[in-house]
């Protein structure tokens, strides 16, 4: 059986292989950069303690996003509406990301809420008929390139009378080195998908979804307008429910590792045990290569750097992180434009998209995912940086 065609497919080893015996030691040297610094015990208890708080106040806040997001576009796919937008916006869409006009509905979700909020969309088969195979995995690295985007865009021009400037234009052109990065993120996805599953493979649907949708139609609820706005909203939440529940190990298990790379001990320097305390290994290892960092981004100091690293496990955390920098006096505009580029584009994709990938079951290219919007992160810093600079 062909693998692609089961992303599930099982295979085969021998129960006692090389593996067996270097995994276990890797795992423990992994962990033990943890315990070294930390101590045992205080290792443990963070990442517990991380774990809860991440479902707390992380998974159930986007599960509630999902939820009333799902009940719109629900709403609007029932009426047509994603249809009208998949005709209008084709035009535009199609040469710029190389996807149908209904996926700027989810450029529109994600912007307006987080990056899993994309995933409503796409439990809609009325959204699903308007792709290809090969374009639905990118909906991943589209709806991640403007996550929590509002929420950035207005944070940082709120640090206006923080910095005793106007923020206006940095985060204009923050916003649009945004899009230039999710364009890079987009694009660079497709190249792997359509090799992956090739141009004209259409999306297999379920037997109880009522099979292939006819050319020109969509399908609608039975029923008055009535009954059907509320089986479009009660349908749309349930969907919102299951996908909040499907990012649960993604969320914890990833972010929780990258946050305690990320992230240091108490403000009073010392372990404690407490929820998002770490190491700070990932922004040590950016400072020592600021000398190539600064033509790129032109940052104004070094602590700069920790704000998009920061980025990649949680948008909301980088914000906190500049907010302290700008207190700080250690900020440019020129730092916002990039800090408004690289955290909408990026917003914690680290932590994301395994989960995004694994509910659109395209595990398979969960490495090309994150590579490619790896890279569109970067783009989109680097534009932002030199687009302030010329204007």
């Amino acid at each position: 059986m062909d693998q692609k065609e089961n992303d599930n497919l099982s295979s085969y080893v021998k129960e006692l292989c090389p593996e067996t015996f270097i995994f276990p030691i890797v795992l423990l040297c992994f962990f033990s950069v943890f315990v070294l610094q930390m101590g045992l015990a205080n290792a443990i208890n963070t990442m517990m303690n991380t774990a809860y708080r991440l479902l707390i106040d992380t998974v159930l806040y986007i599960t509630a996003v999902c939820v009333l997001m799902g009940a719109v576009s629900s709403l609007l796919s029932e009426f047509g509406f994603v249809s009208l937008a998949n005709y209008v916006l084709q035009p535009l869409m199609a040469p710029v990301f190389g996807l149908p006009g209904a996926a700027a509905l989810g450029v529109v979700t994600t912007f307006l809420s987080d990056n899993p909020a994309i995933l409503t969309l796409t439990e809609d088969r009325r959204f699903r008929h308007c792709f290809k195979k090969y374009q639905f995995p990118a909906l991943t690295n589209l709806g991640t390139s403007f996550g929590m985007g509002l929420i950035v865009c207005t944070y940082m021009y709120a640090l206006s009378p923080v910095m005793s400037v106007s923020l206006g234009k940095a985060v204009a052109m923050g916003l649009l080195g945004a899009v230039i990065g999710s364009i890079v993120s987009t694009r660079v996805m497709l190249v792997f998908t359509r090799k992956y599953y090739g141009n004209e493979a259409d999306i297999q649907y379920d037997k109880e979804e009522g099979g292939t949708i006819p050319e020109g139609m969509r399908p609608i609820r039975s029923g008055g307008i009535g009954s059907r706005i509320m089986a479009s909203v009660l349908d749309g939440g349930k969907s919102g429910v299951k996908m909040g529940i499907s990012i649960i190990p993604g969320v914890l298990i990833i972010c929780t590792i990258v946050m305690m790379l990320i992230n240091g001990p108490s403000e009073a320097g010392t372990y404690t045990g407490a929820a998002y305390e770490g190491i700070r290994l990932l922004p040590t290892l950016a400072s020592k290569i600021d000398f190539i960092l600064k033509p790129m981004f032109g940052f104004s100091s070094p602590e700069a750097i920790g704000v998009p690293v920061t980025s990649l496990g949680a948008a909301g955390a980088a914000l906190s992180l500049t907010a302290t920098l700008a207190s700080k006096g250690l900020l440019s505009p020129g730092d916002i434009a990039v800090f408004t580029a690289m955290c909408m584009c990026w917003s914690g994709y680290l932590s994301t998209h395994a989960s995004m990938m694994d509910s659109l079951n395209c595990k398979p290219l969960i490495g090309k995912a994150i590579l490619s919007h790896t890279l569109g992160g970067l783009c989109a810093g680097i534009a932002a940086h030199w687009l302030f600079v010329l204007l």
